[in-house]
């Protein structure tokens, strides 16, 4: 039992990278959960962009198990951005797959469905889902730089209010302003795309 807690302060004070190496030395799972469980969280905001809760819990798991072979064929050099990539592109691929599933209800922001009952949202023509998500990253890039970190602060990283205050040195109500513009440019300028 004193072996164990003594392996586990190792794994928890380990690098990223000591992990991937030794993950890919020994493909001890044990090492592999140490390390994405310091990431759950990232990698449950990221699904959360493209998916319902429930559907975000599934993705992360299919993500770990997606881990257990990508990470042994691939140099990672940070680990964390890494696995944000991963993370967005098994979500992609996920709704490629979905897209013609009956019932399907996906919303990449609060009050903008993409998709209803299978059929993509569109004005006079046809726009894609893969189009909405390419345009919102897109638009994210366009916002100023204040929005744009607190915008992903707040809804990939999941950090509350306070902690992008901290992170960010933002004051407060900055900070609440920051996210609720970011918001609205972000959904004026998605809207401008496809008009």
């Amino acid at each position: 039992m004193f072996m164990a807690f003594i392996k586990q302060n190792i794994m928890q004070d380990a690098a990223d990278t000591d992990l991937v190496r030794e993950y890919k030395a020994s493909g001890s799972l044990e090492l592999l959960a140490a390390l994405y469980q310091r990431y759950m969280n990232l990698v449950y905001g990221v699904c959360l962009q493209y998916f319902d809760e429930e559907g975000s819990k599934d993705a992360v798991m299919q993500i770990f198990e997606e881990l257990i072979d990508k990470l042994k064929r691939h140099e990672v050099q940070n680990f964390k951005s890494w696995l944000h990539v991963l993370s967005r592109n098994h979500c992609l691929m996920k709704l490629r797959s979905m897209k013609n599933k009956e019932s399907l209800q996906v919303t990449i922001e609060e009050n903008s469905p993409v998709m209803e009952n299978g059929e993509l949202a569109h004005h006079d023509h046809e726009v894609t889902l893969e189009d909405n998500l390419q345009s919102m990253e897109k638009c994210l890039e366009t916002l100023p730089e204040e929005q744009k970190r607190s915008v992903n602060l707040f809804y990939l990283e999941e950090k509350s209010y306070r902690e992008v205050a901290v992170i960010t040195g933002y004051e407060m109500n900055k900070v609440k302003s920051y996210i609720q513009n970011g918001k609205r440019n972000l959904k004026i300028c998605m809207e401008q795309q496809h008009a």
